[in-house]
């Protein structure tokens, strides 16, 4: 079996000298010498490992490898921000490891960064990991130096090393090791290589040796001494923090405010003087010291081969990102993966096996019997069984109709992540969104949203402005479908083509048109878009299998129970007839749109859970039948419909009450008129589906 860590082989570099290009399989240089922790951490019974890097640098791919497992995900105290957390054990020392959000400096613009500055500012570490994409060292640097900076104990990981060779990219690691002071440790964790390597590294607890105090030129220097026995006491160096202040941080400024007022005025005094000393931003002199920084250290530590030619990958990803194959990309991927897959197979021959044959023949037969021989009482019955039973409703919707439509979106989506193809997808799009008021940014959120509206509604606080998070909210509500219910619609629809090309159409042309107009009536400026693009890759089926896995323990941990919920507060209103009141009124407009009396139902246990909704009109299908023209307007209708209690009440607490109250109250009547429109439409021009 081949060592998984790297050696280390010469080979020509720029002017005849020689640079060491590191080689998988051979025999590595020895475990690192024992070293006591710094002041961040202990020797205890556990180690607490931090890991930082930009977004898209294979952070939980190590993470994955790392831990031995899949992400368990937990919002930051008082945000909604996800980080995962895991566990490591290694030569008898267990680790706590954290996956922070991706940033690019200590310096926070978005609600990620914020997070992950927090963590590295007010928790205790041990080990810092500090992941970079090792073709894109060059850009990344920077940060190290910070880190450096900070006095944190950090470890340089070069991931994605198989990359970077075959861009023709070399590196001295050992001499870049030596220049700056701390562990550089190559890695591809994609594929386990270096991850022996890098947790003997760890384990050797690197301490913070300060070697890099940068200098940022005689006034900076100047306020910089004067400021920082004011700063406030956290995890990083006080010149770190000072160094914040000088870039007017809120939480570093609120810090030194609630510090004292005389303390907080001479700091000020000393920031405003600076200010108008200075033709540019703080930031700007800080950025531009370490970036030439970062260039003079890899001067004699790194190489460019000048690899050029163009390999399969470079031309699959000029095809992605140019608009004119982009975007048939787009479709092709929608149609096979989402449509025939996810509609055709799991929303198709899985649901029609297991809720047309196991549930139907077999499952509801027997509890519907044995609840009537073992519950006298009816009402208890219709609480267990019979129309709108916890398992003759609940379980039978979230088993045999939502879970094979979810659990084929997952495995879809997994697969779509792990190639690389999200972020590619974003930059694709990010003109278009423009038009919306949207970065590329938000097809995040929006992409989460066809998996759960309430966790992308979450998502959407990551979002730089008040704007676009409003603008992301508000679609989220109206136009896109949860997976469960585009599933369902799948399924419905997928004897007939021309009713998902409508809905495709229809509920399309409302997002565009909504986010247009919402785009000009909020005030603010549409924001600038940068992202890290991974390499592509063929996806791997163990990472596609533990990241399905792990989102369908979500599914059962989190949104099982609220099926059952829902079929209690179903039979809570049918027997107090509050149902039956709601469904006489939202029988008025559903006839209006050309629906019969009976759809009303599925819109109003869509507002409980979305894919009650949907699944709802799939019994309406089969029991009744709808023509093609009916089934467009309702899965229209229906999507643009109320979003469920839980989004609703996850808007709430986002956005505020005036702002979920409107988005409701707009979405309601709007979702009729529009499934009105499309039925006059539809008849007006003799159309047949």
């Amino acid at each position: 079996m081949k060592p998984d860590h790297p050696s280390e082989q010469s080979v020509p570099g720029p002017g005849g000298g020689r640079r060491r290009r590191f080689k998988w399989g051979l025999p590595g240089r020895g475990r690192p010498s024992e070293a006591p922790c710094g002041r961040h951490g202990h020797r205890g019974p556990e180690r607490r490992l931090i890991m930082v890097g930009n977004p898209n640098v294979g952070k939980s791919a190590l993470f994955n490898k790392l831990t031995g497992s899949y992400v368990v995900v937990s919002n930051y105290p008082g945000t909604t921000v996800a980080v995962a957390k895991g566990r490591m054990r290694f030569e008898g020392v267990d680790y706590s490891v954290v996956d922070t959000p991706g940033m690019y400096t200590l310096f926070p613009i978005t609600e990620e960064e914020r997070v992950a500055r927090r963590i590295l500012m007010e928790e205790k570490h041990d080990v810092v990991l500090h992941v970079v994409d090792a073709k894109n060292l060059p850009r990344m640097l920077p940060f190290t130096l910070q880190l450096i900076e900070a006095r944190l104990p950090v470890i340089l990981v070069l991931n994605i090393m198989d990359e970077a060779e075959k861009a023709g990219l070399s590196f001295d690691a050992a001499g870049l090791e030596k220049t700056l002071g701390i562990p550089v440790v190559p890695t591809v964790s994609i594929a386990g290589k270096g991850i022996r390597q890098l947790k003997e590294s760890i384990a050797a607890c690197p301490q913070p040796k300060g070697k890099l105090d940068l200098d940022y030129g005689l006034w900076i220097e100047r306020v910089l001494l004067e400021i920082m026995p004011h700063m406030p006491e956290t995890s990083l160096s006080r010149r770190s923090t000072a160094l914040l202040a000088l870039q007017e941080d809120k939480d570093v400024l609120n810090r030194i405010s609630a510090g004292g007022s005389d303390k907080a005025q001479e700091v000020f005094s000393a920031l405003n003087g600076l200010k108008k000393r200075l033709r540019h931003p703080v930031g700007y002199y800080l950025m531009l010291v370490r970036r030439q920084k970062g260039e003079s250290l890899l001067r004699d530590h790194f190489s460019d081969r000048g690899v050029s030619e163009m390999g399969s990958s470079q031309v699959l990803e000029k095809f992605l990102l140019n608009p004119l194959t982009g975007i048939p990309i787009i479709f092709l991927v929608l149609y096979f993966g989402f449509y025939k897959f996810v509609g055709g197979f799991g929303a198709g021959v899985v649901v029609d096996f297991l809720e047309g044959h196991l549930f139907e023949d077999y499952f509801v037969p027997f509890v519907n019997g044995w609840t009537e021989k073992l519950i006298p009482w009816p009402v208890i019955q219709n609480l267990v069984a019979m129309d709108y039973g916890v398992l003759t409703l609940g379980v039978r919707y979230a088993v045999a109709i939502v879970m094979p439509i979810v659990g084929a979106f997952f495995l879809v989506f997994s697969v779509v992540e792990d190639s690389g193809y999200l972020p590619r997808l974003s930059l694709l799009i990010d003109r278009l969104f423009k038009k919306i008021g949207l970065s590329g940014r938000a097809v995040i959120p929006l992409t989460l949203g066809f998996g759960c509206g309430t966790m992308a509604t979450m998502v959407t606080r990551t979002l730089e402005s008040v704007r676009e998070r409003v603008i992301a909210t508000v679609l989220l509500a109206l136009a896109i479908p949860c997976s469960a219910q585009l599933g369902v619609i799948f399924g419905l629809a997928s004897e007939s083509p021309g009713i998902i090309v409508t809905w495709v159409i229809t509920v399309g042309l409302m997002f565009f048109l909504v986010g247009f107009l919402l785009a000009r009536f909020i005030p603010g400026r549409s924001p600038d878009f940068f992202i890290e693009l991974p390499p592509l890759r063929m996806p791997r089926p163990v990472n596609v299998w533990v990241k399905t896995s792990a989102r369908m323990r979500w599914y059962f941990l989190e949104i099982f129970p609220l099926f059952l919920l829902a079929s209690v507060i179903i039979w809570i209103g049918d027997i107090t007839g509050l149902f039956g009141w709601a469904l006489t009124l939202l029988g008025y407009p559903s006839q209006w749109i050309g629906l019969p009396e009976e759809t009303a139902q599925a819109f109003l246990f869509g507002f409980f859970r979305r894919d009650y909704g949907v699944a709802g009109l799939y019994d309406i299908q089969r029991s009744t039948g709808l023509t093609g023209n009916q089934l467009a307007v309702a899965t229209v209708t229906l999507t643009l419909f109320l979003p469920c209690v839980a989004q609703f009440l996850v808007m709430v607490k986002e956005r505020g009450w005036r702002i979920a109250l409107a988005v409701a109250c707009f979405v309601f009547p709007f979702a009729f008129v529009v499934g009105g429109a499309l039925n006059f439409v539809l008849n007006a021009l003799g159309i047949v589906l």
